[in-house]
């Protein structure tokens, strides 16, 4: 089932929490198939594509999704599903309603099997909403978390066109691009598309550099939301040892994994890190063999292995040249009732990791742990991977020119932050979310002040945040270094990867145990002053961030696939 990244939209099954129009009458529900292997096949799928948007006992990134074919038309369902922008265009007033409250727009999947997508109800089918109490809402919730809105600043900068890469699907988004980097040596960019393939700039042209799918036949890129080709780094000596590491998401149970939870989770996907060794690393393309460092079982598809990179400030000699820091999700576990996977020192998700590839004294004696790591020496009672915990998926990790290292960690309901990352310390998921507080165990949509014996916890609070009436999901950048745009110096960049807005914060405010202010900068295109959103024309651009050896920025667009410098 190839381009399938969602079956079914965040959005679109809103309707059965949010837009509660009866259509029980237009339901047949003797359409539905009763078998076992249909319900099977159907929870297979849902699990494999659209588990890391929902589940059947809260509302997660989408709602809870139990109770839906007994109060939505089915016939709408899948004709939403075929074409939701024909039904939009047509009308209808559902679609509409929706579209008016989200603000976004999923692909068509016109050709999806009718058999898959019957087999999908069916599972669907078997999940009914239960019998609860009215739900009173709890009074000490926070309705407006952070109040006070991000400012407009007056920095404007140019964007110029740098390069189209290829499409590799025909619906947006076009090239699901996430990460630019460099090759250290020869600062050559690389950037990747999560479909499979990272690519050379040439001259600002793109040309294939390496194809996972050619490497890795139980490659996947499915369910979307980060699965797929996830993230690569150059070793920072490569030009000598040829050594480039990747993440990368392949079927359930293909291996056994190194990182496992108990059977009676049932796994979604897999996440793999390999080493890779070419003999000639000025070849190109990319030609090698891989070594397997670890894998990773996940819960559902979202939150999982979204960044991996070497400190490119760290010199040959020092603690950190040459280690592998790796941002692991919670896979969706918290969402899906499993709390207890994470937040813990002896449990991989929604962790941190630095490793030495180099060496040979993990478990699965593939790799090395540093003996500086905060918990190697604790024994089977922690994990000595791990450099820091408590995140739900700290997706970008980067580093400062003064040497601080920080990851931006995407928020579940309410708070996007920036975190200043310390060794060792605890970052609060899925008990904090920003400077804010959660029940795990309850409805995980409310959000709390923090209790008054917060100090016994002994959280490391987000130097940056922001919440969900400013964006949905925050896309990490970085510090910029380069010359062009001087308005930017000495300001880390960062935005919103749904809405496309852009911010920034002076580095010099980023101080642990404070909020560091955040002001929106704007741009223009050919002279005129315009938004991500119009440049791509659509709704949801999926902003990501990019940085050349030089220090200039560039930020990248996965709805159209497109990539813009920054210049004064």
């Amino acid at each position: 089932m190839k381009n399938k990244i969602i079956l079914i939209s965040t959005w679109l099954f809103v309707t059965a929490s949010y837009f509660l129009i009866s259509c029980n009458s237009d339901t047949d529900h003797t359409t539905i198939a009763k078998d076992s292997l249909s319900i099977a096949h159907g929870q297979s799928l849902f699990m494999q594509h659209c588990s890391g948007c929902h589940n059947f006992k809260q509302d997660g990134i989408g709602p809870d999704l139990s109770g839906l074919t007994d109060s939505v038309d089915l016939k709408w369902i899948q004709k939403f599903i075929k074409n939701p922008k024909q039904l939009i265009d047509s009308g209808d007033k559902r679609a509409e309603k929706l579209f008016k409250k989200y603000q976004t727009v999923m692909p068509s999947f016109l050709a999806i099997k009718e058999n898959e997508l019957n087999n999908i109800i069916a599972f669907m089918h078997t999940k009914k909403k239960t019998v609860k109490k009215r739900q009173v809402s709890d009074p000490n919730a926070l309705k407006n978390p952070v109040p006070a809105k991000i400012e407009v600043s007056d920095v404007v900068v140019a964007l110029d066109l740098v390069t189209q890469i290829p499409s590799s699907n025909k619906e947006p988004p076009l090239a699901r691009i996430v990460k630019m980097d460099i090759e250290p040596h020869t600062g050559s960019l690389f950037i990747l598309d999560l479909r499979g393939k990272l690519f050379k700039l040439e001259k600002d042209l793109p040309s294939i550099y390496f194809d996972m799918a050619t490497y890795k036949s139980d490659f996947i890129h499915q369910p979307g939301l980060g699965s797929g080709f996830g993230s690569f780094a150059f070793h920072p000596s490569f030009a000598n040892n040829g050594l480039l590491y990747t993440t990368h998401t392949e079927r359930a149970n293909s291996k056994q994994a190194d990182f496992a939870f108990d059977d009676s989770i049932k796994v979604t996907l897999q996440w793999v890190i390999t080493e890779w060794k070419t003999q000639q690393p000025d070849a190109f393309p990319f030609s090698g063999t891989g070594r397997e460092l670890f894998r990773v079982n996940m819960v559902a598809g979202l939150h999982g292995v979204q960044d991996i990179s070497f400190n490119p400030i760290a010199k040959p000699g020092s603690e950190d040249y040459g280690l592998l820091y790796i941002g692991i999700g919670d896979g969706g576990a918290v969402e899906n009732g499993h709390a207890d996977l994470v937040h813990s020192v002896d449990r991989i998700w929604g962790t941190i990791l630095r490793i030495d590839p180099a060496g040979r004294n993990s478990v699965n004696r593939q790799y090395g742990i540093p003996p500086q790591n905060p918990f190697s020496q604790r024994g089977i009672s922690a994990l000595g991977e791990i450099y820091a915990y408590g995140f739900r998926n700290p997706n970008r990790l980067t580093w400062l020119k003064s040497g601080g290292m920080l990851a931006t960690n995407i928020g579940h309901a309410h708070i996007e932050s920036v975190n200043i990352i310390r060794k060792g310390h605890n970052y609060g998921w899925p008990i904090r979310e920003g400077t804010f507080a959660l029940h795990p165990g309850k409805d995980l949509n409310n959000i709390y002040l923090l209790p008054s014996d917060d100090s016994v916890f002994n959280i490391t609070y987000p130097v940056i945040q922001y919440d969900h009436d400013e964006g949905k999901a925050i896309a990490g950048g970085y510090e910029y270094t380069g010359t062009a745009v001087s308005t930017l110096r000495g300001k880390y960049l960062f935005g919103d990867i749904v809405n496309g807005r852009l911010f920034y914060s002076e580095t010099a405010h980023m101080k642990q145990g404070r909020q560091s202010p955040v002001k929106e900068w704007q741009i223009t295109m050919n002279g005129k002053r315009a938004s991500l959103r119009d440049i791509c024309g659509n709704k949801r651009v999926d902003l990501r961030f990019g940085r050349d050896k030089k220090g200039e920025m560039y930020v990248f667009t996965k709805a159209d696939g497109k990539v813009y410098r920054l210049r004064r």
